[in-house]
């Protein structure tokens, strides 16, 4: 069965849509704190805020993990053994990565 003209044309719009909503938002947001960072330097109000690397390295390893077991699965049902399984093994990897360090990091500060 062959796809219509327009579903075709559809199916190539809907990323490119979706990519460039992403990029506007992104775009905003960083303009937005931007100016509210100007904003709060000139009334003398600014604290600089911390960056929890602990809680990153969890919450960016279990999400990797996640996604890249899943992809790995998936991946691994649909094509078999390949350079195309790169495509889930990576994140899972880097994932279990970022997990590691955030165990070995938290045993640190427990002694």
């Amino acid at each position: 069965m062959e796809k219509s003209s327009a579903a075709q044309l559809l199916i190539a719009i809907v990323p490119n849509v979706g990519i460039v909503m992403s990029a506007v938002v992104v775009f905003f947001y960083l303009l937005w704190n931007h100016r509210r960072k100007v904003l709060l330097i000139r009334a003398g109000q600014y604290q600089k805020e911390g960056f929890n690397l602990l809680s990153f390295s969890l919450l960016a390893g279990l999400l990797l993990a996640s996604i890249g077991l899943g992809l790995t699965i998936l991946l691994g049902l649909v094509i078999g053994t390949g350079y195309g399984l790169l495509g889930g093994i990576i994140p899972l990897t880097t994932g279990v990565g970022l997990l590691a360090y955030y165990v070995i990091r938290r045993g640190d500060r427990r002694s």
